[in-house]
């Protein structure tokens, strides 16, 4: 059974005041571990990078990048990296699965491709053509849980401060559309149809040589390629809802996004005794005007977590508390750890001192960020400080 799992959404302006606001929950397995992060920039690498199952050619300096990850895999399912771009992926099925399209086979992971478009993107069309590239190279494909052979296409949600890409494909192939303004959302499902601003080259050619498309009438990716009743057509038709709903106003916020990924009448927001809880949950508000702040809750079900702020700086530093131990595969981070015991107390009045916590530091941080100068030492241990303060409240 295909599983329903992961949401991700953007809001553009004119909806919104400070740029553009992306939001992510990552649904996994039960009991898989999700770590928050950071590696910092760096001018050299090897010649050759190992990602979960193959190695890839180098792609020169590499960006500092925050992520969210689970604890066995090299890639991620969701982050952002310095330069204000933030990718979030999504597991999607289609009618195109033999040869190099078979996705049982061990290739790159669409959360690989999540983590290398951070690396050497500096832009979302950058990172767009650094995951399109490494696709037509390599392929994707591979086990995408710890125990277990659940494996898939991806499609992906690309954002930085001016403009989003939904990037959607099947085996080598994919196309791309490029979103300027308004909301998008993307879940389980393919959604683009006729509109194609990028696409792999000989895709339609393709489509017509594999009888997924006879030629009549305008191209319809989704139509040729989606599976049959794909999974995530109603969480997404949701989130599109919530979308329209909550940026109504022209001033969607971080908070907005929040109360999206927090929804649990829509399943889009899961709990830990769901097949695929929601194991972490990323926002981001980009801005090419005022830092970009991240948001993560490294821990699960995001309507039972707290978001806590990231801001690239020279020095960023995070908290140990966030990262798995390295020497077990599915071993529990300390923040995990003692988030899921907390979960355990009738009423949880820990709980709302902490999304008290959340909302004190949504506004400060906002009027921060509103008047910092060139200095941003001040937000070196941004997240680290918020981290450690939740660890105090749970023992």
């Amino acid at each position: 059974m295909e599983p329903k799992s992961c949401d991700t959404f953007v809001v553009l302006p004119p909806l919104t005041n400070h740029g553009v606001v992306f939001g992510k929950n990552s649904d996994r397995p039960q009991n898989e571990v999700q770590e928050v992060v950071y590696f910092p920039a760096s001018d050299t690498s090897p010649n050759t990078i190992q990602c979960t199952y193959i190695e890839v050619e180098a792609g020169g300096p590499k960006k500092a990048v925050i992520l969210s990850k689970p604890g066995w895999m090299w890639g991620a399912e969701m982050g952002a990296n310095e330069c204000g771009v933030a990718i979030g992926n999504e597991a999607v099925w289609t009618k195109d699965n033999e040869g190099n399209h078979d996705t049982s086979i061990k290739r790159l992971l669409g959360m690989d491709l999540v983590r290398l478009g951070l690396e050497r993107g500096s832009t979302a069309l950058e990172a767009l053509d650094v995951i399109t590239g490494l696709l037509e190279k390599y392929g994707q494909g591979g086990p995408c849980q710890l125990d277990g052979d659940l494996s898939y296409h991806n499609s992906f949600l690309i954002a930085d401060t001016s403009e989003a890409w939904i990037l959607e494909t099947s085996g080598k192939h994919w196309a791309a559309v490029q979103i300027t303004s308004g909301y998008r959302n993307i879940s389980n499902g393919l959604t683009i149809t006729t509109k194609i601003d990028k696409h792999s080259d000989g895709l339609i050619e393709y489509a017509k040589e594999k009888g997924l498309w006879n030629g009549d009438g305008e191209f319809n990716f989704a139509e040729a390629f989606g599976s049959s009743g794909q999974v995530g057509d109603s969480r997404q038709k949701s989130g599109e809802d919530l979308l329209k709903t909550l940026s109504a106003s022209k001033d969607f916020k971080e908070t907005d996004m929040f109360t999206i990924l927090r929804n649990t009448d829509t399943d889009i927001c899961r709990s830990c005794d769901s097949p695929f809880p929601t194991q972490g949950s990323q926002v981001s508000t980009l801005s090419a005007f005022r830092p970009s702040v991240h948001w993560f809750t490294a821990t699960p079900d995001p309507s039972k977590s707290v978001f806590k702020p990231f801001v690239f700086t020279p020095n960023a530093v995070i908290s140990k508390h966030t990262k798995c131990p390295e020497d077990e595969k599915s071993g529990e981070h300390t923040l995990y750890t003692l988030h899921k015991d907390s979960m355990k107390d009738e009423g949880n009045e820990m709980q709302k001192l902490l999304f008290a916590m959340e909302a004190d530091c949504v506004k400060e941080l906002d009027a921060i960020v509103e008047s910092v100068g060139e200095d941003l030492s001040e937000l070196d241990e941004l997240l680290k400080d918020c981290v450690e303060t939740e660890v105090k409240f749970y023992r």
